[in-house]
């Protein structure tokens, strides 16, 4: 490891940065990232990827960029936690299952096996940290941005599979990251857009929400992630637990003794950059404990945030003896992980294909197979193969950072195809208007199946999804199967559904496996991970 003696002041702030840009090479923003201010690390997103062969390529650009510390390896980071939240979610990468859909097969050694995979693909790409696994206990059915995200709602399950996805990553030499500490799922705000509360008391909060942290910590994971979260049993002031020395020094360091990286979630969520500053919120989280401030877009908050830690520590707000205590953790995490990365090293190009399809499929078909989730049947299931079907399918029509579908042609229609020969397609959006679903309506009359997909990626279903499933229902429900392809809790707007399946992801092996289900060549395996209510808890599955 680098001696700490040996780097200057805004050499060891640097190093306390990950930092984000907008190109698939390495423009001025992260050169000047690099090269001027010193910062130890990079994130990656979508914005950053066009191919496997230019994403290696990137990453290997970076580690070259030149600075006035060669011999400190960047971080390379990236939110690939699978399922919905995929940066990489392109051709010759394999597309692993997220963590509900996990949850729902229940299996440890698939959920270490999909990080294993996972991981290795990671590391061919030169990315060496990865801020996954989301270990929130997602308990709030309105919970609009961790849901499918997390493993479920039982702690001691999310947290062994949790634990698992650690082992996984960190076996190959990725670093995982527990996030969100210390807790996201039981809030009904979404921390990019606003301020959210967890109002529970600490016998609570330690018997739920901390469970699957105090595992990460026995299993060794080498980051923590904040959350932009409020937490009054463990903060008296209004203030998120990423700005909380309470919680990230008094709790999470002194009280569960953890002696790991701790990051921020980023600062330009606006639960920080509209109610503190990024500058002042880098400030404040570092005061707080934080050993690394994420700061993913903009370089003018960037270089305002390192300028401003740098100033804090002229007025001695912060103290260089805390700046030495993160820089040194930073440097004994990089020795551990990148000890291998050398700047100096030619470029080898990785081929077009990370994993090939003869080992990865197996695996990720055996993922899918056991997680389709058959809540309720009135007969439907499985459907008479020599009767046509109609399939109604929701268009996907947009993307954000944080939800990102796979955006693609397949759709269930296409899964069915090699069990039966009469079905037809209907297509909404995913906020279908009143001309859509007559449209629907006026189609499904000559039809005996009707196998409407519904997907979700806000708290509850769309309205526009709920009044068709209800209109379909009221005509003549005995011919319905509803399928949720994200949010299990779909069914909480229709309760009185005869047949319903939960899929938690709608990309292809999924789909090819729910197919199997509908016509009977597959048993439905998986368990819900969730509650859906007194009737459908967590575990139930019609196997």
């Amino acid at each position: 490891m680098m001696d700490l003696s040996s780097l200057t002041l805004d050499q060891k702030i640097g190093q306390l940065f990950i930092c984000g840009f907008h190109s698939l090479v390495p423009d001025d923003q992260i050169k000047k990232l690099i090269s001027e201010f010193h910062v130890g690390g990079v994130v990656y997103f979508r914005r950053n990827i066009e191919s496997v062969e230019q994403l290696a390529a990137l990453s290997h650009s970076l580690q070259q960029i030149p600075r006035s510390t060669p011999d400190i390896p960047l971080f390379i980071s990236i939110d690939q936690e699978g399922g919905m939240v995929s940066r990489l979610d392109h051709d010759g990468v394999s597309r692993i299952q997220g963590n509900m859909a996990l949850g729902a097969a229940n299996n440890l050694e698939l959920t270490e096996g999909a990080a294993v995979l996972a991981a290795k693909e990671m590391l061919k790409l030169g990315i060496n940290l990865n801020f996954a696994p989301c270990v929130d206990v997602n308990n709030n059915p309105m919970n609009p941005v961790i849901g499918v995200r997390s493993f479920g709602e039982d702690p001691v399950r999310v947290a062994e599979h949790g634990a698992a996805a650690i082992r996984g990553y960190q076996s190959q030499g990725v670093s995982a990251t527990a996030k969100h500490f210390p807790g996201h799922g039981d809030t009904a705000v979404d921390s990019h857009l606003g301020l959210a509360v967890v109002p529970h008391d600490k016998e609570r909060l330690n018997q739920i929400e901390l469970l699957p942290f105090r595992k990460a910590i026995e299993e060794g994971v080498d980051v923590m992630m904040t959350a932009h979260v409020i937490f009054p049993a463990f903060e008296p002031e209004e203030i998120p637990a990423t700005l909380s020395r309470r919680v990230l020094h008094d709790l999470l360091r002194e009280e569960m003794g953890y002696e790991g990286l701790i990051i921020t979630d980023c600062l330009e969520m606006h639960a920080i950059s509209e109610h503190y500053g990024i500058a002042n919120g880098a400030v404040r989280a570092i005061q707080a404990g934080a050993d690394i401030v994420l700061v993913s877009h903009t370089l003018e908050g960037q270089v305002q945030a390192i300028q401003a830690v740098r100033d804090a520590v002229a007025q001695g707000i912060l103290t260089e003896e805390q700046i030495d205590e993160s820089v040194r953790r930073v440097l004994e995490l990089k020795a551990k992980r990148l000890a291998d990365v050398d700047s100096t090293s030619d470029y080898i190009p990785v081929g077009n294909v990370l994993t090939p399809v003869e080992e990865s499929e197996a695996l990720l078909r055996e993922i899918a197979e056991h997680s389709v989730t058959l809540v309720s049947n009135s007969g439907n299931v499985p459907l008479q193969r020599n009767k046509p079907v109609l399939v109604v399918w929701p268009e996907l029509r947009h993307r954000t950072e944080v939800d990102e579908p796979s955006l693609h042609s397949y759709s269930l229609k296409d899964a069915l195809e090699p069990y039966m020969d009469n079905i037809a397609l209907s297509i909404i959006g995913t906020h279908p208007e009143e001309a859509e679903i007559q449209a629907v309506l006026d189609q499904s009359s000559g039809y005996e199946q009707i196998v409407v997909v519904t997907y979700t990626s806000e708290g509850q279903i769309p309205e526009g999804q709920r009044r068709l499933v209800e209109a379909l229902e009221s005509e003549d429900g005995s011919r319905l199967v509803v399928v949720s392809t994200r949010n299990p809790y779909d069914i909480q707007g229709f309760p009185n559904i005869g047949t319903y399946l939960c899929l938690y992801e709608n990309r292809v092996f999924s789909l090819e496996a729910l197919a199997k289900v509908l016509t009977g060549e597959l048993k439905p395996k998986g368990i819900l991970p969730v509650s859906l209510n007194s009737e459908y808890p967590v575990g139930h599955g019609l196997l």
